[in-house]
Parts: C-alpha cells; sequence; structure tokens
C-alpha cells in the first residue's frame, strides 16, 4: 500500500509556510523609526567624559560641600537628561588667568591626555585677567585700561580652543562668560558692568569664529538669582557695601558664587547645552 506524502494536518501545516513566504515577500517592509540616536539616548551605560578647565569658577570656591562647583551639578544633569555615565575631571585652579591656563594645557600630560578622550569641555576664564587691570591701574583706571588685556585675553581663548581640539577635532567647548560682583567690592567703580559687557561681547565674538563652541552668559542670571526671585537685596538704608548683598555670592568674601549660585551656572549651561547638542 502507498502512503501517502502528506497528512491532512502536515498539508495544512505546509500551507501556512507557503502563504507566510508569499506575504513576507509581496508586502514592502517598513522601515524602522528608531533612529541611531534613540538607542543611544536610552543606553544608560552610555560613557561619556566631560573636562572642566579654569579658573576658581570651575575649581568650585564657595561651594560649602566642597565637591566643585558647577562641575558635578552639571554632570548629574547630563546622566539624567541623557542617559550618559559621566566622568568628570575638574582641572579649576583659582587664580588663575587665561595666560596661566594656556600654560596648563600647553604642559600638563595628564591635562591633555584628558583633553584627547573628551566629549564636552567647559571653560571659565576672563574673571583674574580683569582683577589683574584693576590691581595695576587702580589709582588711574579707565575703560581704556581694558583694551590691551582684553586683546590679549582673547588671543589666548583662542590658543586654548585650537590647542584643546589637537587630536579631538570638533570637541564641543562651552565658554562661560564673566559677572559683575565688583558692585559690592568696589562700588565706586560704576563702569564696572561696562566693562564685564564689553569683556563678554569679545568672548562672545571668539567663540562665534568656531563650529560647536558656544558662549554661555551668567551675568545676569547671577545678578537675579534663581529664577529671578532672588539677587541683589538692601538692609538698612542701602547707602554703603555692607548694606548692600547678591543671595547667589559666597557670604564670606561677596564675590564668588555660593551653592545656588553654581546651580544657576550649571543651568546656563546645560540650556545652551540642550540648544546646541544637535550641531555635535
Amino acid at each position: 500500500m502507498n502512503k501517502k506524502f502528506l497528512t491532512a494536518p502536515g498539508f495544512f501545516i505546509l500551507a501556512l509556510l507557503v502563504f507566510g513566504l508569499a506575504i513576507n515577500f509581496l508586502l514592502p517592509k517598513a522601515d524602522s523609526r528608531l533612529t541611531d540616536a534613540d538607542f543611544k539616548h536610552h543606553n544608560k551605560s552610555t560613557a561619556f567624559n566631560y573636562v572642566a578647565l579654569g579658573d576658581s569658577l570651575t575649581q568650585g570656591v564657595g561651594d560649602t560641600t566642597n565637591q566643585g562647583g558647577f562641575i558635578p551639578i552639571l554632570s548629574r544633569q547630563l546622566e539624567s537628561d541623557y542617559r550618559y555615565q559621566v566622568t568628570a575631571k575638574n582641572y579649576g585652579v583659582s587664580g588663575n588667568t587665561s595666560q596661566q591656563i594656556l600654560t596648563r594645557l600647553e604642559e600638563k600630560k595628564d591635562l591633555k591626555k584628558d583633553m584627547q578622550k573628551a566629549d564636552l569641555l567647559t571653560l571659565t576664564l576672563g574673571g583674574n585677567d580683569v582683577m589683574a587691570v584693576l590691581r595695576k591701574n587702580i589709582s588711574d583706571l579707565t575703560l581704556d585700561s581694558f583694551t590691551k588685556p582684553a586683546q590679549d585675553y582673547q588671543k589666548h581663548l583662542r590658543k586654548i580652543i585650537e590647542l584643546a581640539r589637537k587630536g579631538n577635532k570638533g570637541l564641543p567647548i562651552y565658554v562661560l562668560g564673566i559677572y559683575n560682583p565688583y558692585y559690592l567690592n568696589f562700588p565706586d567703580m560704576t563702569q564696572m558692568q561696562e566693562v564685564v559687557d564689553n569683556w563678554n561681547e569679545g568672548t562672545k565674538q571668539v567663540t562665534q569664529e568656531y563650529d560647536k563652541v558656544y558662549f554661555v552668559e551668567i551675568n545676569d542670571r547671577l545678578y537675579k538669582g534663581i529664577d529671578g526671585k532672588e539677587g541683589i537685596t538692601e538692609s538698612g538704608d542701602g547707602s554703603n557695601k555692607a548694606d548692600k548683598r547678591n543671595d547667589v555670592l559666597y557670604e564670606k568674601d561677596h564675590f564668588h558664587p555660593n551653592n545656588t549660585g553654581y546651580q544657576i551656572m550649571a543651568n546656563a549651561v546645560l540650556e545652551k547645552v540642550n540648544e546646541t547638542k544637535k550641531d555635535w
């Protein structure tokens, strides 16, 4: 007796397979709507190297937690918003001028090594350059006193940007502006806000000479305080320096940011990152 090649159940299964193959062949395949960026965004273990270079604002002077000012705050924000695993290296040295920061970048091997691996660089510089002008010309200070130092500072900034990108082309760099605490420390210098504005404008113009280099404004933010609710307050009749204070400046020197001030700075950098990250 000849056995049937296929039983009824076997024939049914074969028919389903043939039908499935035909459908798969005839119907067009839909393109995936998920991009590489989507997968990267949801990958919680994405390594991200953040280098912070600068002066006392990078070191975190005035941060009573002694954790490094705005650097750890920004790192946590990046981890939360972008699911990065951030490794932050803080190369802030209080009192450094732009020339001294440039010299460190030229000479420090560990800094050079970290810069080559960096995914993000923040720079704070310029405040000590301004202070040097104040000390040198305290008895005969004019707006013109800042012209040559500002030009020298801008040259240093260009060299820092270019050296930071040596071996790391296209590194995103965020340069924070300086702010004006001088109305408390030097109340008779009424033109200091103009000096700060001019200095920041020069910094901004330098950043615009490069791709993926961004200026971060902090002067108005630190003057107004967080959410615009804090900032300059007065006690008594407000007639002297002791009567005025800024709620986001460190109370021991009325110059460096306090914890709230560093939060404001971190927020400013993060906002600029959110605005510009598409260009990285």
